[in-house]
C-alpha cells in the first residue's frame, strides 16, 4: 500500500467458516500434465477465534488419506490483509503464508512454494457463504500469468 489506497478487511472475514464442517475434497491427481482426472475424498474440520478474534484456527481431519492439518489464519488491522498458514502432520512443519484480503464475495490470497522441487506462485480462492463456502487452489509455474487449480474444498456445516 502506497499510503492512498483505502484500507479494506475486517476481522470478521472469516466469520462464515466458524464452526464444525464435513468437507468433500477434490484434488487433481497430476499437476500441469493436462490432466482432468480428480481424486475425491471426505475430511471434517473445526474453526474456532482466537487472539481477541484477530485470528482464527482450523484443525481438520482427512482420515482417508491418513493425514491432518491447521490452518492459521491471522488478521493485520493496519492493512486490513490476511496471511494463512499451513501445517499437516506428513510435513511436520508450518509452510510459508499465503496473503490477501476479500473484496466483495471473495478472498484472494497468493504466496510461493514448491511443487515437486519446482517454484510455483500459489493462489487460494475463498467463495465465503454461510451453509457452503467453497476453496480453490492453483499453482502458476508462469509467475501468475496462467493458473491451473488442483484441489477443491466444498464445506458443508455440521
Amino acid at each position: 500500500m502506497d499510503g492512498r489506497e483505502q484500507t479494506t478487511g475486517s476481522a470478521a472475514d472469516f466469520d462464515f467458516l466458524i464452526g464444525d464442517w464435513t468437507i468433500r475434497n477434490l484434488r487433481l491427481k497430476q499437476r500441469f500434465a493436462g490432466c482432468d482426472d480428480w481424486d475425491e475424498f471426505p475430511a471434517t474440520s473445526r474453526v474456532r477465534k482466537l487472539l481477541q478474534d484477530t485470528a482464527n484456527l482450523e484443525e481438520m481431519d482427512i482420515p482417508a488419506k491418513g493425514f491432518a492439518g491447521i490452518t492459521l489464519r491471522l488478521f493485520n488491522p493496519r492493512d486490513g490483509s490476511w496471511s494463512l498458514h499451513w501445517a499437516d502432520s506428513r510435513s511436520n512443519r508450518l509452510f510459508a503464508p499465503v496473503i490477501g484480503r476479500f473484496d466483495q464475495d471473495e478472498g484472494l490470497f497468493y504466496g510461493d512454494d514448491t511443487d515437486e522441487g519446482r517454484p510455483v506462485r500459489v493462489r487460494f480462492l475463498w467463495e465465503p457463504c454461510q451453509h457452503t463456502p467453497c476453496w480453490e487452489q492453483a499453482f502458476s509455474r508462469d509467475g501468475g500469468e496462467t493458473w491451473e487449480t488442483n484441489w477443491m474444498m466444498r464445506f458443508t456445516r455440521v
